[in-house]
């Protein structure tokens, strides 16, 4: 409730005004039953000649035309007013979900995550609509219908509001009821939604393995599960509407044969009849609106709350009130005594310190969980470290704003993503306000200006759902000229040529030797050709370093990082061999 109260109070006027006019809508669908009473009792007049029957069709015809404007005027603010409140609820939620860590992401669905803004949306646009439509409108006719019937007699008028509160608690307390109904159904339309898109997204491993039946099985499985959960929801609005439908069926019955009692005693005009009638009418089915847009409301909200739950947890990692903007100078980075633990417990640094100087190139080798993508994951603030202190030039990295941070960071991830864009929105990326001469500079630094102007529509070529139309070598040399382009003072990359040929690491390693002067360098290297010129190379095991040094003074001492490098010789040499021996 709060989180739809928040957006109404951003727009208290248009939601002010929106339902003032729906309210005057209703109030007027009600005196237009009062000025056909009116006509009525004219009409039914002994001295047809002088009864006065233009009035009250004057009256009556008039409310018809304002009732009618009231609602086109509420359609027009409606459809303006909710609609934005929509657009911001989904702007909001993807703001407030993209400030969660990265760990976070690996915990959820993509596809779900983007469906849940979808529907938390979609669930609170129904629940104004309904709150403006189908909940407003009978409310303001009850409330009228009991007016009107308190002036034809009070007793009717008392007898219909103790009527309508009774029916109306029985139905929200049932609908309160309903609500783990409706979460469970929420939820589990949720995750079969991302398991679909799980499936999709993965394709290529579906074909594969000849797994497309197992899929349909397993999915078969996970949507048989939803449906059960939709049709108990369902089931659930039905029940309600039984309940409704009786309690009206004996409330306007109950209401008619009083009315016709009462007329027949002379008490009431045959227009009171009329208006008793229609009243009753009218509140029959403006009520079962009333009470299936309360009952569905609880679905909705169970849909926003079930999403909320999810996108709206707090951030693991926020900026501190005063952060202030990363002044980066020369690039140093310093670990000063770390240590970093994942949420399950396990522990991959204790204690770590590194300096990095300004301007040097270092590149990280080790074995797999050894602390590489930790360490460049810190440095970028994709995590917080438990204890101790990360600094870049000096500044602590916790109390300077994450985007200021990053803009002065360039990476090169081992797999690199591409928007379903053109190739020049691809480059620009990393420099928004670049012009197309810098994006093709970048791109010939990278070498892959040749590939993209064989292209279709060379730079403007779109790549298709994550650069699916490119080969991985080439989306990688993509993803090293965004990097280039951006021309942070650290850069980092994240086995940046694990996807290239042999000529095209060659090729990355002269155009690096230009653009890595005066910047800070970080890689982390499978290849250990592609950091053999670095100034250092730091080796890794189990989160402490074993070796330090430079590339051939680490070759000299016969360690780790010399076994790594014969091993790696001896493989080429034997693929080498195998080649010629083939030809």
């Amino acid at each position: 409730m709060s989180f739809l109260i928040r957006y109404i109070k951003a727009r208290p006027w248009q939601f002010g005004v929106l339902f003032g006019v729906i309210v005057g809508g209703a109030a007027c669908a009600v005196l237009v039953q009062y000025g056909m009473k009116m006509l009525v009792d004219a009409m039914a007049s002994p001295d047809r000649a002088t009864a006065d029957v233009w009035t009250p069709l004057i009256f009556f015809l008039g409310l018809i035309a304002i009732e009618n404007v009231l609602w086109r005027t509420g359609g027009w603010l409606g459809c303006r007013t909710i609609v934005s409140t929509g657009v911001d609820m989904r702007l909001d939620l993807f703001q407030h979900l993209t400030g969660h860590p990265m760990r976070y992401f690996s915990e959820h669905f993509a596809g779900a995550l983007g469906g849940r803004i979808t529907a938390t949306a979609n669930a609170a646009g129904m629940i104004l609509r309904g709150l403006t439509w189908s909940i407003v409108p009978p409310s303001t006719e009850i409330i009228g219908a009991v007016i009107v019937l308190t002036t034809i007699d009070w007793r009717m008028g008392v007898a219909l509001a103790f009527f309508v509160v009774i029916v109306a608690a029985a139905i929200i307390l049932f609908g309160v009821r309903g609500k783990d109904v409706h979460h469970d159904f929420a939820r589990q339309s949720s995750k079969a939604g991302g398991e679909l898109v799980d499936v999709v997204s993965n394709v290529w491993t579906v074909k594969a393995f000849s797994a497309r039946q197992r899929e349909r099985d397993r999915l078969a499985g996970e949507l048989g599960v939803e449906a059960a959960s939709e049709r108990r929801s369902w089931m659930y609005l039905e029940k309600a509407r039984l309940l409704h439908d009786g309690c009206l069926w004996v409330m306007a019955g109950t209401m008619l044969v009083w009315a016709i009692t009462l007329w027949r005693a002379g008490s009431i005009t045959p227009g009171d009849v009329v208006i008793i009638s229609a009243l009753t009418f009218r509140i029959l089915h403006g009520s079962r609106d009333l009470a299936l847009a309360l009952v569905s409301t609880s679905q909705y909200f169970g849909t926003i709350a079930d999403s909320l739950a999810v996108i709206a947890q707090p951030h693991g990692i926020d900026d501190v009130g005063d952060s202030r903007p990363l002044e980066a100078r020369g690039g140093g980075i310093v670990f000063d005594d770390v240590s970093f633990s994942y949420p399950d417990g396990r522990k991959v640094f204790d204690g770590f310190n590194l300096r990095i100087e300004p301007g040097q190139k270092v590149g990280l080798v080790g074995p797999s969980g050894s602390g590489k993508s930790t360490l460049i994951g810190l440095i970028q603030r994709l995590d917080d470290a438990q204890e101790g202190a990360i600094l870049i030039d000096g500044q602590r990295v916790t109390e300077v704003g994450q985007d200021s941070l990053r803009s002065k960071i360039a990476v090169v991830p081992q797999e690199i993503a591409l928007f379903h864009r053109t190739i020049m929105e691809n480059i620009r990326y990393g420099k928004p306000d670049a012009t197309d001469e810098e994006v093709i500079a970048a791109a010939k630094h990278a070498y892959c200006d040749d590939f993209i102007r064989e292209l279709p529509e060379g730079y403007h070529t779109e790549v298709g759902e994550r650069g699916i139309r490119l080969s991985g070598g080439q989306r990688q040399r993509l993803g090293i000229a965004r990097a280039f382009l951006k021309d942070a003072p650290i850069l980092i990359l994240d086995e940046a040529t694990s996807a290239l040929d042999t000529q095209s690491e060659q090729e990355i390693q002269m155009a690096l030797a230009d653009l890595v002067k005066g910047r800070t360098v970080l890689a982390v290297a499978h290849r250990l050709s592609t950091i053999s010129s670095f100034d250092r190379v730091v080796v890794l095991v189990d989160g402490r370093i074993v070796e330090d040094g430079a590339p051939t003074d680490l070759r000299r001492r016969g360690g780790i990082f010399d076994g790594m490098w014969r091993l790696q010789a001896d493989s080429l040499v034997e693929a080498m061999r195998l080649e010629d021996a083939a030809d």
